[in-house]
């Protein structure tokens, strides 16, 4: 696998977490580990990060070699 590949699926697949924390956001989906549930901040950060990510991995792609 090239590094133009790598990065354009590490964007993608970013970008589809970034999604799904959207989605437990707006629909109120709780997040349980053990007897642990996650706060909904954590899908805020996890947005940007992800965000962040996946705009770098497809940003790197579509640099041109």
């Amino acid at each position: 696998m090239g590094q133009r590949t790598y990065n354009l699926v590490t964007g993608i697949i970013f970008a589809i977490i970034v999604v799904v924390h959207i989605l437990r956001l707006y629909m109120g989906w709780p997040v349980v580990i053990g007897t642990w549930t996650a706060p909904t901040w954590l899908s805020w950060i996890g947005c940007v990060v992800g965000g962040a990510l996946s705009y770098s991995g497809l940003r790197l792609h579509s640099n041109r070699p």
